[in-house]
């Protein structure tokens, strides 16, 4: 959180689903200078008996303000949680019940690096028709592989 913090320059709204550790830490980075708000979750077993590796149902759902105004329309995590889901399926060191986990934090580190750049700069997004560089004016233009490797060397 104090990484997020120091990165920001202005006043940010954010949400996190309810562990109780997000909030010492918010408050420890932003202070009051934040919008914040819980979005939480209340999960239960699925009745159709789907499988064990199923995923739990959602009962209910509930927001809770703990710091400044944040917009009702705007409390949720699914943002996080889509771009959590595409990280899983692009990686298979992000997928359970596989071989593929790195045996180092460095490798681990170095793979979401790559993963993120290609994802930033190679990667055309369907809803955007640019890669998320170019819709940020970061870059003019779609990178190649060869652009993404140069920056490893």
């Amino acid at each position: 959180m104090q990484d997020v913090a120091g990165r920001v320059t202005n006043r940010i709204q954010l949400t996190t689903d309810g562990l109780a550790t997000y909030m010492d830490a918010v408050y420890k980075a932003f202070g009051n200078e934040i919008d914040y708000a819980m979005f939480i979750k209340i999960c239960g077993p699925d009745s159709s008996g789907a499988g064990r590796y199923s995923p739990p149902v959602v009962k209910s759902v509930s927001s809770d303000v703990h710091c400044g105004t944040p917009d009702k329309d705007h409390i949720s995590t699914s943002y996080v949680e889509r771009s959590n889901l595409t990280m899983r399926m692009s990686m298979r060191r992000f997928t359970r019940l596989t071989n593929g986990f790195s045996k180092k934090l460095a490798n681990h580190e170095h793979a979401i690096a790559i993963y993120t750049v290609h994802y930033n700069y190679c990667r055309v997004h369907k809803t955007l028709r640019v890669t998320p560089a170019m819709e940020a004016k970061i870059s003019d233009h779609v990178w190649e592989i060869e652009e993404l490797v140069a920056l490893i060397d």
